[in-house]
C-alpha cells in the first residue's frame, strides 16, 4: 500500500478499536502467525485434519466463531460458525471488532483459554458425541 507521500507501508486494513474496553485483542500477532491463510485447506475432506486455531464468541446473542484460516490484510476469516445453524464459512474480523451492544460494550470477545482443536472434535463436542 502506498500512502500520499509516496511511503510504501504494509499495514492490514482491518481494525480492532475496541480492545481497551475489551481488554484483550480479537487478533494477536502471535495467534496470526498460526493460522493459516485462506484456502490452505480447501478440499481438506477429514474434518480432523483442519485446526480452528482462535475461538471468538458473544456473550450476548449465543454465537461462536472458530477460526481454520484468514487473510491478515482484510481480516476475512473462514472457519466454523455456531450460530442459527452450525456451518463451515466466511466472517469478518473488522465487523466483529466494532459490533456493540447496550451503547458500546463490545459484543465480541476472544476465549483466552481457548486450545487449538479440531473441528471434527468441536463438531462431536457439540452433539455430545464421545471423542
Amino acid at each position: 500500500m502506498t500512502d500520499s507521500n509516496g511511503t510504501t507501508t504494509t499495514t492490514t486494513m482491518w481494525q480492532d478499536n475496541h480492545s481497551g474496553l475489551r481488554r484483550h485483542k480479537l487478533m494477536t500477532k502471535e495467534l496470526a502467525d498460526t493460522i493459516p491463510p485462506l484456502y490452505a485447506n480447501d478440499g481438506a475432506d477429514d474434518p480432523d485434519a483442519v485446526v480452528a486455531r482462535v475461538k471468538l464468541f458473544s456473550p450476548y446473542a449465543n454465537w461462536t466463531w472458530y477460526i481454520t484460516e484468514w487473510d491478515a490484510e482484510t481480516g476475512t476469516c473462514f472457519g466454523l460458525v455456531e450460530g442459527f445453524e452450525t456451518e463451515l464459512g466466511y466472517f469478518d474480523l473488522s465487523e466483529m471488532a466494532e459490533a456493540t451492544v447496550f451503547g458500546g460494550v463490545p459484543a465480541v470477545e476472544r476465549d483466552l483459554y481457548w486450545k487449538p482443536t479440531t473441528i471434527g472434535e468441536i463438531r462431536r463436542q457439540a452433539s455430545g458425541i464421545a471423542a
